[in-house]
């Protein structure tokens, strides 16, 4: 199994409208590419928020040519949606994960 971590520190004025955002309209937006089976959505804790909330999405994919073609075919729009709502008001980063239990 793959995990495709996106990071986001989010700026405390929208916080609260982009977790709906993201819970209601984000994630299952990329679910429904059929590239990942699942997500959990995940705030950091124990973490300096004094300039924004930090989550971590983590998007589980059954193997490597699932997460591929989302980066490929999918993760471009996604990307631009969240960016044309809401600014520079987050940033993100993003890492790729294999279970190996």
């Amino acid at each position: 199994m793959i995990i495709y971590n996106v990071t986001i520190k989010v700026d405390p004025s929208i916080a609260r409208e982009w977790l709906e955002w993201l819970k209601k309209e984000h994630i299952p937006d990329v679910i429904n590419t059929g590239c990942f089976t699942h997500a959990a959505t995940l705030r950091l804790m124990e973490v300096d928020e004094s300039d924004g909330i930090t989550y971590a999405i983590q998007y589980h994919a059954k193997d490597m040519e699932d997460y591929k073609r989302y980066i490929d075919k999918h993760s471009n729009e996604m990307r631009k949606k969240g960016t044309g709502k809401w600014g520079n008001k987050f940033i993100a980063f993003r890492t790729v994960m294999e279970v190996v239990n």
